[in-house]
């Protein structure tokens, strides 16, 4: 089973695009009208909509944070940092994790990228 994944508004569309281009199933936050909504608000919607929610942003991780210390379940959230993560990198490991694993294995989870093999 493959893991759909909700894109963070600030997700270059070059990401987006070469996902689905292999086939992934991915919907972005201005696709969803989503856009300047709130972190909690955006992880709320991905675990409504059973997506894992891939960012580079920050706040987004403290308010992952925030959810596990508290107990409060989310879909799970996979960060890149911009910088340490280039776009083909972040192809590949989305690629990798969305195509061999279980949304039940990210949820309520950070999963980091680059991967560490």
């Amino acid at each position: 089973m493959f893991i759909p994944l909700y894109m963070d508004e600030h997700i270059p569309k070059a990401i987006t695009i070469a996902l689905r281009a292999r086939g992934l199933d991915v919907l972005t936050v201005q696709e969803d009208n989503m856009t300047a909504k709130s972190d909690p608000e955006l992880l709320d919607r991905a675990y409504k909509l059973r997506r894992v929610l891939f960012t580079f942003d920050d706040d987004l991780l403290s308010e992952a944070t925030r959810r596990q210390r508290e107990g409060k379940p989310f879909c799970g959230v996979i960060y890149g940092h911009p910088l340490r993560a280039s776009i083909g990198m972040c192809v590949r490991n989305l690629e990798t994790i969305c195509n061999h694993g279980e949304i039940e294995e990210i949820e309520n989870r950070v999963e980091f990228l680059p991967l560490k093999y």
